[in-house]
């Protein structure tokens, strides 16, 4: 069991790009509708200002966007125990949540959405988010200062982190015969022992952070120059060799040993590994010698209708007991004080998967939304255009 970082990363880097980017719609243009949205005015209900139920009890419903299967079943059951039935929908890119929530304008009918640290400042200042009572979250004295205060929310107004993680691949070490390290041994791999049997993600940020890593260059680059080569690079070196674009290997690609070689996320891994009938074949890869850094947070919509119940569902989220099983089924560590320590008590398995030793987590790149985002955007647009060919 490695320990548990006491900080992540300098807050000056804190921010990170969206997991995966299935709307080639770039999140700027988004919030750029919301700017303009706001200015025709729009629903002005909210969840920060919002006075308890007269009789002091939730109301009978909670709306939640979120990711696909983020959350301990029990822990969403257990929770419609307290009154209010759950809904809980899922998107699979911060754009595509974003873009909900900007043609509602405040009537989206979402009481909690799940973004990833970046993008919650052009939320906020674009109306798309209230701002929280902490005196309503009894249980946000069990975080850990360390997941507090980053870049993105300096006081916590608009979010309480949820969860954090990284990015690496798995390989199947009976069809890849030698150890990789590094990004250029995937992209190695990819053109050899794995070639059309390699998937990768499909985040733009992601995608070619492979080949500015490999390549010894900072994935946050804006210089045309660099990304046009990536681009290039990529298209020419990497794309033939594709079998496919896969966010969530560990649903079922691992597992079935779909791909030999496939781009993934530390805990979607350890899903995959366990689910899979021959562990003992996979390797997964914490890569040199860089890779993302991500934060998601639960913030309140802008309009939400059930206030009341989305605070009391975040503060038992950040219940001891609760974030301890949320750890244990999603595979990924939460913002709780100790929660390494508190996960290994309780019976993980595979925590050195879950909890990267801080080594790795020191060099580790927290992803910018910056200029460079369009262009990125279209080079794995290209990549996606000519794989496999």
């Amino acid at each position: 069991m490695t320990d548990h970082p006491t900080a992540l990363v300098p807050a000056a880097t804190a921010g990170r790009l969206n997991r995966t980017l299935t709307r080639r719609r770039s999140v700027l243009a988004a919030l750029a509708s919301s700017a303009a949205l706001a200015a025709c005015g729009g629903n002005s209900n909210g969840a920060g200002g919002a006075a308890a139920t007269p009789d002091g009890e939730l109301e009978d419903s909670l709306n939640v966007y979120s990711w696909a299967d983020y959350d301990d079943p029990d822990n969403l059951t257990a929770f419609e125990g307290t009154g209010p039935k759950l809904q809980v929908d899922s998107y699979a890119s911060n754009e595509e949540m974003i873009a909900k929530l900007v043609a509602a304008n405040g009537a989206s009918g979402y009481d909690i959405v799940v973004p990833t640290g970046l993008f919650i400042p052009q939320m906020a200042q674009n109306g798309l988010l209230e701002e929280l009572d902490h005196s309503r979250l009894k249980n946000f004295g069990n975080l850990d200062p360390a997941y507090l205060g980053r870049d993105w929310d300096p006081e916590n107004k608009y979010s309480v982190p949820k969860d954090w993680g990284t990015t690496g691949f798995v390989y199947d070490n009976t069809v890849i015969g030698r150890q990789l390290t590094s990004w250029a041994d995937f992209l190695d791999a990819a053109q050899k022992e794995a070639s059309g049997n390699t998937s990768i993600l499909e985040d733009p940020w992601e995608v070619t952070c492979i080949w500015f890593a490999a390549n010894g260059i900072d994935p946050n680059t804006t210089d045309p120059a660099e990304i046009a080569a990536a681009k290039e690079g990529l298209v020419q070196g990497l794309a033939p060799h594709l079998k496919g674009f896969e966010s969530n290997p560990g649903s079922s690609a691992i597992a079935q040993s779909t791909f030999a070689l496939m781009q993934c996320w530390n805990g979607d891994a350890r899903l995959g590994i366990d689910g899979s009938d021959t562990p003992d074949k996979w390797t997964y890869v914490f890569p040199t010698p860089t890779a993302n850094l991500w934060i998601d947070n639960w913030c309140i919509a802008k309009g939400a209708e059930h206030p009341d119940a989305a605070y009391a569902f975040i503060d038992f989220m950040l219940d001891e007991a609760n974030s301890v099983k949320e750890v244990l089924y999603i595979g990924y560590p939460t913002a709780l004080k100790d929660i390494a320590a508190k996960a290994a008590a309780a019976g993980l398995d595979r925590s050195e998967l879950v909890f990267p030793d801080k080594s790795i987590v020191d060099r580790l790149t927290v992803s910018q939304l910056n200029e460079g985002h369009q262009a990125i955007v279209e080079a794995v647009d290209a990549i996606r255009a000519a794989a496999g060919n």
